[in-house]
């Protein structure tokens, strides 16, 4: 009984009490009756909430928010729906995916009833039924989808299930927000075995880029000896560079023999001899 009723039906009570011993039982009587009648008709409904209600067996109407009357004995509030967002948590244990893989998902749906009428009346108990259809629609998904898939695109699986309850939901007068899949649980031994195959295929593409890198490195190795084999003089040079770079070090003194620089490039210096014999 809502606070407004048992004030007024606690102020008519009290009222027929008073009458009844001022003037007798028969005077208060009727301020007794209209207590009754008061518990019994008025009713109130909060701003979230929708009261179906049946006269005789059939649908009178959806009633609230706020006061309304009903005629006791003939009518009937059968059921008092409430149209705030509510939340059920559902799961699939051990389902199996397309490539036969066992997974327990976790999930919840956020919907809400936008039909009261509907929702008292063609169905018997519209929160078991979601639970029941979101489950079903979970195992179906699930079935359906690679295990790959299912892991890396949740966002696609989360439309995928509200589309699907949502459909099935419509016509009890159900809306179906979203639905949220919390986690995909697979077997210890299995997530052994995949984290040996991603460390596999993270090391088949680093050698795939160490071979790249490799074929790069030689190829600019080819192009340097072509330029060095064309002009001798950049080779003598590189070689001169080179000696440079081993004796910079400070406080470090290198004997390098005068021959050195010319056995770095032998066509240098076969060619520089040739020059000096066909001038003497």
């Amino acid at each position: 009984m809502n606070p407004i009723t048992l004030f007024l039906t606690a102020v008519f009570a009290l009222v027929g009490v008073g009458i009844g011993a001022l003037a007798g039982p028969w005077a208060g009587a009727p301020f007794f009756v209209i207590a009754v009648l008061i518990a019994a008709s008025l009713k109130m409904a909060n701003t979230w909430q929708r009261f179906v209600v049946l006269r005789a067996g059939n649908l009178l109407g959806v009633r609230g928010p706020g006061l309304f009357m009903i005629v006791p004995v003939l009518d009937n509030v059968v059921a008092v729906i409430d149209q705030r967002i509510q939340t059920t948590a559902f799961n699939a244990e051990e389902a199996l995916t397309k490539d036969t893989v066992p997974v327990n998902v976790d999930a919840v749906i956020f919907w809400h009833v936008h039909d009261a009428r509907q929702a008292a009346l063609e169905i018997t108990n519209y929160r078991e039924a979601i639970d029941r259809v979101a489950q079903t629609s979970l195992r179906e998904m699930i079935g359906s989808s690679m295990l790959s898939s299912l892991l890396s695109n949740r966002k696609a699986a989360d439309e995928h299930l509200r589309d699907v309850i949502g459909v099935k939901t419509a016509q009890w007068g159900i809306t179906v927000m979203s639905v949220e899949i919390r986690d995909v649980a697979i077997p210890v031994a299995l997530q052994d075995a995949m984290s040996r195959q991603a460390q596999a295929e993270r090391e088949k593409e680093a050698r795939v880029i160490l071979g790249s890198a490799e074929a790069e490195v030689a190829a600019k190795f080819v192009e340097a000896a072509t330029t060095y084999a064309d002009h001798p003089a950049a080779l003598q040079l590189r070689a001169m560079n080179i000696i440079y770079e081993t004796t910079k070090e400070r406080g470090a003194t290198i004997l390098i023999p005068t021959g050195l620089v010319d056995s770095l490039n032998p066509a240098a210096a076969l060619i520089q001899a040739g020059v000096l014999k066909s001038a003497a």
